[in-house]
Parts: C-alpha cells; sequence; structure tokens
C-alpha cells in the first residue's frame, strides 16, 4: 500500500508540485525504503503474504511484468481515449462509451477463445497476439488529429480490444504453471493484483505525460500532447510481446520447476518442524 500509493502520488503531482520538492522527493524515496522492506519482512513470515521465492520462477515474474504492462496501456487507453472523445471531438458520455462498445466486444469474444488457445498450445501464441494488438493499436492512435474519421478510430479500437482480450487467461496460466498446488492461488492472486497495479499506474503515468504535454487550450493542445501517450501503450504492447517469448521459452520452465522444488522442500521442512512436537509429547504419553 505504501509502495503503490507513494508512487502514484508522486508520479501524479510531480509536474504540479515540482519533481525537485521535497513532497514529491519524500514519496519517491518512501518507495525505495518500503520495497526491501517489504521483502525482509515477508521472508521472515511463516506463510508470507508475498512469498519472494516466487519470483526465482521467470514465467511467473513475467506474468507479473505482464500484466502491469497490459493494464497500465488499458487504463491509458481508457483515460485518453476518454478525454480525447469528449473533450476534442466534443462527443457526450454516452456517445463516446459507444464508440469504444467494439473494443468491449472483442474483448468479450477473444477472452474465451484465449483459454482455449492456452489450453491446447500454452500461453506463447495469446501473449505474442496480445502485445501485437496492443502496439498496433498504440501505432494508429499515435497518428491521430482532431479530425480523424470515425473508422480509423474503428479499426484502433479493434485492434485493441482484440489484444486486450487475448491477454488474461495467459497472465494466469503462466503466474500459476509450475507452482506446487497449494501455493497456485496465491500465485494466480499476485498475478490479479499486479494488474491492479498496472492499471493505476497507467493512468499515472500516461496522464501525467500527456496533460504535462499540452500547450494552449486543452482542445487544441490535447491531440498532439498525447501522441506520446500511445507511444508509450506501444512500448506496452512491445514489452508483453518480448516477455510472451522469453517466459515460455525452455530455459523459463527450468526456473519455474527449480522454484516449485525449492518452495515444496521449505514447506515440508516446515511442517516436519510442526508435526516434532507432537509425536515427541505422544510418545511421552
Amino acid at each position: 500500500m505504501i509502495v503503490l500509493t507513494s508512487l502514484t502520488f508522486g508520479i501524479i503531482e510531480g509536474p504540479r508540485l515540482g519533481w525537485r520538492t521535497a513532497a514529491i522527493l519524500g514519496s519517491f524515496a518512501a518507495v525505495v525504503v518500503a520495497l526491501p522492506v517489504l521483502a525482509l519482512y515477508e521472508r521472515r513470515r511463516t506463510e508470507p503474504l508475498l512469498d519472494i521465492r516466487f519470483f526465482r520462477s521467470v514465467p511467473f515474474s513475467g506474468a507479473t511484468v505482464t500484466a502491469v504492462c497490459g493494464f497500465a496501456a488499458l487504463g491509458g487507453f481508457l483515460f485518453l481515449n476518454t478525454l480525447y472523445l469528449q473533450s476534442v471531438r466534443h462527443y457526450s458520455p454516452l456517445h463516446a462509451g459507444l464508440l469504444t462498445l467494439p473494443m468491449a466486444a472483442m474483448t468479450a469474444v477473444f477472452g474465451p477463445v484465449s483459454g482455449r488457445v492456452v489450453a491446447a498450445r500454452g500461453p506463447r501464441v495469446p501473449l505474442l497476439l496480445a502485445g501485437a494488438g496492443i502496439a498496433c493499436c498504440g501505432v494508429l492512435l499515435s497518428q491521430v488529429t482532431n479530425h480523424t474519421a470515425i473508422w480509423y478510430l474503428m479499426i484502433a479500437y479493434l485492434l485493441f480490444g482484440f489484444g486486450f482480450g487475448m491477454l488474461n487467461a495467459p497472465i494466469t496460466n503462466s503466474a500459476a504453471s509450475g507452482m506446487p498446488r497449494s501455493q497456485a492461488g496465491v500465485a494466480a492472486a499476485i498475478a490479479s493484483t499486479s494488474r491492479q497495479i498496472g492499471a493505476a499506474l497507467g493512468v499515472a503515468v500516461l496522464g501525467t505525460v500527456v496533460t504535462s504535454r499540452i500547450k494552449g487550450t486543452f482542445a487544441t493542445g490535447f491531440t498532439s500532447a498525447s501522441h506520446l501517450g500511445w507511444d508509450i501503450m506501444i512500448g506496452c504492447g512491445v514489452a508483453v510481446f518480448v516477455l510472451g517469448v522469453v517466459t515460455t521459452s525452455p530455459w523459463a520452465h527450468r526456473t519455474a520447476a527449480v522454484a516449485a522444488k525449492l518452495i515444496e522442500a521449505d514447506q515440508n521442512s516446515s511442517q516436519g518442524q510442526e508435526a516434532r512436537p507432537e509425536s515427541v509429547h505422544a510418545a511421552a504419553d
């Protein structure tokens, strides 16, 4: 909570308060201090909320980063696109929502498709398609003007919906794959938390980058300023694509197996230590 709150506050308020002010520097310092403290604290707990050993598995670590990147793209897309449609194109909230329905429809259609592909062929293909769809949408939106044709926007929205629809199933699969069955739920929960972190950071980062570059009035300066935001979304899509290649490699699967054996060994040893006093007690009786 401290890490996410401080980081989000620093990113959003940095342009307004100044990046070198005490409040902003203090926020980022709190992040730097809180992260290692959290890691040390969780390592000493018998049943940690965040087991640091999970991150020895490349598929798990990759799923966490993929979730952050993918949902950062979603948060930034929804935020910037809403401002573009309503404040620049002057559509009502209802019309703006209707225009983005193709994106939601594609997500609803390809979400189940992604699950079937993951079950049949593994997470690599959906991850590659997800990264490509998000990146291609960013490429199209980085070229928009104040008068871009609606059909052009529809193509971009369809691409994003397709990419995002392919994303969720492989994230959960990669996070839980190779983990001991007793820890699969915890691993999936951490991946879900990473989704929420990504969405919050997407709005914070893309919103801050774009709004700080607006020159003139909001209606006339937003579109050109938003191009850098869409470029960042392209980077998120490329990151998802690259992680899809790296985290599904044979080397990555070997790291997951090693991490699983380490966790299982620690669990067995801790269970043995708990059972010992009981057995001694029973012998004494």
